[in-house]
């Protein structure tokens, strides 16, 4: 190992060669990742990330777990910011398609299904997915209130296909973003619970 490689402390190396590999994702895209040019960027030897990543895919893998928690955490604050039913499943909508616009590429990689490969994620991508399955169910089931239960998982997935359906249209330009708001306007009127008061609508001048 390399001078330079000693400069992390045990476990440093692992999250330096991470964040070398996420500087270079934003910047270039996955296809600019290579074993060889994330131990450049991080400043070690090109024998370095074998330590802790065997290939290409192995850092790709990490950099997906590493996205897919922030993602998570981001839509986890908007919640804890809302008591309303309505507000709280605009905020987590808003909050998963506004990262989805700001870390495009991180975004992309959490759903590539060369990376995460569907029915077979790695163990903490398996945690996170689970988790963050849990929390659209949960906010999705506060916005139906009292609405027959086996309603609930079928609307849940409706709701995340709606809201990442949007989160690549708007990433890619083919709707802009304002178009969330309304058919998130939509989406919380379907979900909402019988008998419950339309969405707020703020009033016109005049009014």
């Amino acid at each position: 190992m390399s001078t330079s490689d000693l400069r992390y402390h045990h476990g440093d190396l692992q999250r330096a060669l991470l964040d070398a590999a996420d500087a270079l994702l934003a910047e270039r895209g996955s296809a600019a990742l290579s074993l060889r040019e994330v131990a450049r960027r991080a400043g070690v030897s090109h024998n370095a990330p074998y330590h802790h990543f065997p290939d290409r895919i192995a850092v790709m893998k990490g950099l997906a777990e590493r996205h897919m928690q922030r993602l998570l955490d981001r839509q986890k604050r908007a919640a804890q910011q809302e008591s309303d039913p309505d507000r709280r499943l605009r905020a987590v909508a808003g909050a998963y398609i506004d990262y989805a616009l700001d870390q495009p590429a991180g975004f992309g990689i959490v759903f590539d299904p060369e990376i995460c490969v569907p029915g077979a994620p790695t163990a903490e991508m398996g945690l996170l997915i689970a988790e963050n399955e849990a929390l659209i169910a949960e906010v999705v089931a506060d916005r139906l209130g009292d609405a027959d239960p086996a309603m609930h998982e079928a609307a849940a997935q409706g709701a995340w296909a709606l809201v990442h359906g949007l989160s690549q249209l708007i990433a890619t330009g083919h709707l802009p973003r304002a178009a969330a708001e309304t058919a998130i306007d939509g989406l919380s009127a379907l979900l909402a619970a019988p008998g419950a008061a339309p969405v707020s609508q703020d009033p016109s001048p005049g009014d």
